[in-house]
């Protein structure tokens, strides 16, 4: 047995012992093959995964250097399993690569296997897309890339793009020394590590992919960063309306570029610029349920040379159709979770691309780069007139009846109350609960039904300290800087969203002169306690602990 920090498991789990000296140097090592899976105190653990090991690969960590390090670090022997595992997953990066051919309405797709090219032309959906050219290659049509590497990685084949990225008309933009506001500004170490990781050498193989960051920690610096190196024309994907008009604001504050030279694509107003900023959400309107989406043209047809996918996590089924369509450009995903509930991750690992960046929260922490922030989960008893209701409800009634536990109001109360000079934002998913709670308190509400105008008007009034106190649905979970925030209590939520958690979690997480606070408000004894848990679990990942409190009255 060896005095090292990392112990390997069979079941492709390593667990790092935090206090050991060389922790630091062997969680160094880890991050670049492993996801970090649990972070609480003292042990962590980490995974590997087939999805892991094709991120180490696209970014030319190989076989030898995972395997050297693990018995490097490893306290006792590597299990035979998992050194199997990783020979095998790993090592399936490269076995099909696609290249430029001499016809530019064709790709070339490089089988050398002839195992593998025999099970491709065994699976309908996979040969319907080749023509044989010889014994180790294919031909493809052009517009069929993004859907051959779609179908090649739910068979375990990830496709090695080595067809160079167009560039797209060109569009010099420049980052600021000084902001329009007057503040002095630059780039992040880890901001610039980032696009680093992204662009490489701009050769081969770079220029597409995923970066994970905190929520808080500046993706959208990133992804200007990104915009002046690349200098193209620029389409930008976010959430929501308002999520669209911070991302316009902070490229006319942050960068070179003029008005008339960023637009907005929603459904309030659709402008042709050489950078765009758009909503998911527009871009899957349609008219009726099986009728085409009239906007999708915004993205096929635009001559972009940048696509950037804010919050890619929340990727819509019908825009990864057509993110299949924009392999030929560069496109960065950004986001602080890579979890997907609906478990299509591997679909943004061939779509959008690999992750190419990732850095732990409690480490931009400790840096100071976003806020400390402290969890809370308040537990509450419900009502005895609800207990027969709850009791005979179906699991959909008992949830909602949970949620929104009337007793709920007077915990807000007693938090906000406990907070009297923060900047407080009282979260949830029912609308009648939050606007009981917002006429309780005599305070503005914003929903998905608040016009844009007043609701960009309520958050410039929290921003400027007019207002402390704001309740908000769930429309405020993403893309929302509201850096003054430093109290979010979450009166319910979307059942066990671990993203959904996260993200309202980042709501406060920017850096300022004070402590955050998370508070989580359930119902005990009730099934709200059991999706609680499973919204934890991502934070808990992070480092976070929640602190239980049992309301008692």
């Amino acid at each position: 047995m060896q005095d090292t920090p990392l112990i390997v498991q069979s079941d492709k789990t390593l667990l790092l012992d935090v206090h050991h000296e060389q922790s630091e140097a062997c969680r160094n090592d880890l991050v670049r093959f492993c996801e970090l899976i649990k972070s609480p105190e003292h042990m962590h653990t980490y995974a590997l995964s087939a999805i892991s090991l094709w991120n180490a690969s696209s970014c030319g960590v190989d076989v030898s250097f995972i395997l050297s390090r693990l018995d490097y670090w490893s306290k006792f022997p590597v299990p035979e399993s998992v050194r199997f595992y990783i020979e095998d997953m790993a090592t399936r990066w490269g076995k099909v690569v696609l290249s430029s051919s001499d016809d530019p309405s064709y790709y070339e797709l490089w089988v050398e296997s002839e195992r593998i090219r025999t099970e491709l032309l065994n699976r309908q959906a996979i040969a319907k897309l080749l023509i044989v050219k010889d014994e180790s290659r294919f031909l493809l049509a052009a517009y069929n890339r993004g859907e051959i590497k779609l179908q090649l990685i739910k068979i375990g084949y990830p496709v090695d793009d080595r067809i160079p990225l167009n560039h797209g008309p060109l569009v010099p933009v420049s980052l600021r020394d000084t902001t329009l506001g007057g503040k002095p500004f630059t780039v992040r170490p880890y901001q610039k590590q980032a696009a680093d990781a992204l662009l490489g050498d701009l050769g081969p193989g770079s220029g597409f992919g995923t970066i994970v960051l905190p929520c808080g920690s500046g993706k959208t610096v990133v992804g200007l960063h990104i915009m002046e190196r690349l200098t193209t024309k620029t389409l930008i994907v976010t959430t929501n309306v308002a999520a669209v008009h911070q991302w316009i604001n902070e490229i006319l504050d942050k960068t070179t570029l003029k008005k008339d030279q960023v637009g907005e694509y929603t459904g309030e107003k659709k402008e042709s610029k050489e950078v765009i900023v758009c909503t998911y959400q527009v871009l899957t309107y349609r008219p009726d349920k099986d009728g085409p989406f009239p906007h999708l043209e915004l993205l096929t047809k635009g001559n972009w040379g940048l696509i950037i996918y804010d919050e890619v996590h929340m990727l819509p089924a019908p825009v990864f159709k057509v993110t299949a369509e924009l392999q030929a450009v560069y496109r960065v995903g950004l986001t602080a979770t890579l979890v997907r509930e609906d478990g299509r991750e591997d679909e943004v690992f061939s779509l959008v691309g690999p992750k190419r960046f990732d850095v732990p929260w409690n480490e931009l922490q400790q840096q100071g780069f976003i806020a400390e922030a402290y969890c809370h989960e308040v537990r509450i008893d419900l009502p005895k007139e609800q207990e027969i209701p709850y009791a005979i409800g179906t699991k959909r009634e008992k949830y909602r009846i949970a949620s929104e536990n009337k007793r709920k109001l007077e915990v807000v109360q007693a938090l906000v109350d406990r907070h009297p000079d923060d900047f407080i934002l009282i979260i949830g998913q029912y609308l009648d609960q939050l606007k009981n709670i917002a006429d309780h308190f005599g305070l503005p509400i914003i929903t998905g039904s608040t016009p844009n105008i007043k609701r960009e008007a309520l958050y410039r009034d929290f921003r400027e300290g007019r207002q402390r106190i704001l309740v908000v649905s769930k429309v405020a979970n993403f893309a929302i800087d509201l850096p003054d925030a430093s109290v979010a209590i979450q009166v319910s939520g979307t059942f066990g969203s671990r993203s959904e958690e996260a993200q309202r979690l980042g709501r406060i997480l920017r850096p300022k002169n004070r402590s955050s606070f998370f508070y989580s408000v359930v119902t005990r004894y009730s099934s709200e306690e059991e999706f609680a848990a499973n919204r934890q679990k991502f934070l808990a990942e992070q480092g976070y602990s929640y602190e239980i409190e049992v309301w008692d009255t």
